[in-house]
C-alpha cells in the first residue's frame, strides 16, 4: 500500500497549526482547483473526534465523493481522519506535530490504497501517488502560509 510521509516545518505555535489543519474552511481553501466542496457531515469550522465530512470534488476531469471521519484526536498532538466511504479501497491519513524549539513540526503520514487489484497498482505507481502527493502538498503551503502570517 502507498504510503506518503511529509515533514512541514511551521514557524507557528503547535496549537494554532493543529486546528487549522483540522479546518474545514481552509481545506476548501486550499483546494479550490478542484472545486472542492463540503456537502455532508462538518461542512465548516474545525472538525472535531468522530465526526465526519463529505466532499465533492473533481479530479482528472471525474466528480468523486469520499466521506471521512476523525477517528483518533490527541489535541494538539495527533489526529487520524479515514475514509468511509469514496473512491480509494483505503484510505487512512495522520496528523501529527511536535514542538522544536519555537516551531511546530506537521507530519502527514498518508496511506492509501486504490481500487481494481493489478489496474488499481499501476494507477498508483503511475501517477496517483505522486498526485496525493502534490495535494497535500499544496494543503499544507495554505498552512503554513496562513499560521505564520
Amino acid at each position: 500500500m502507498p504510503t506518503i510521509i511529509l515533514k512541514t516545518l511551521i514557524n507557528a505555535r503547535i496549537e494554532n497549526c493543529f486546528d487549522l489543519a483540522r479546518s474545514i474552511d481552509l481545506h476548501l481553501q486550499s483546494m479550490k482547483a478542484s472545486g472542492e466542496k463540503a456537502i455532508a457531515g462538518k461542512k465548516s469550522g474545525l472538525i472535531d473526534l468522530n465526526e465526519s465530512v463529505t466532499w465533492r470534488a473533481r479530479h482528472f476531469g471525474i466528480p468523486f465523493e469520499m466521506t471521512n471521519k476523525i477517528s483518533t484526536m490527541e489535541y494538539p498532538k495527533l489526529f487520524v481522519d479515514e475514509m468511509v466511504k469514496g473512491p480509494f479501497k483505503k484510505l487512512h491519513h495522520q496528523h501529527q506535530f511536535i514542538t522544536i524549539d519555537s516551531q511546530t513540526e506537521m507530519t502527514d503520514v498518508f496511506e492509501f490504497q486504490a481500487p481494481f487489484g493489478l489496474l488499481g497498482w499501476l494507477v498508483e505507481k503511475i501517477f496517483l501517488k505522486n498526485y496525493m502527493l502534490k495535494l497535500i502538498e499544496k494543503r499544507n503551503k495554505e498552512i503554513k502560509f496562513q499560521a505564520e502570517g
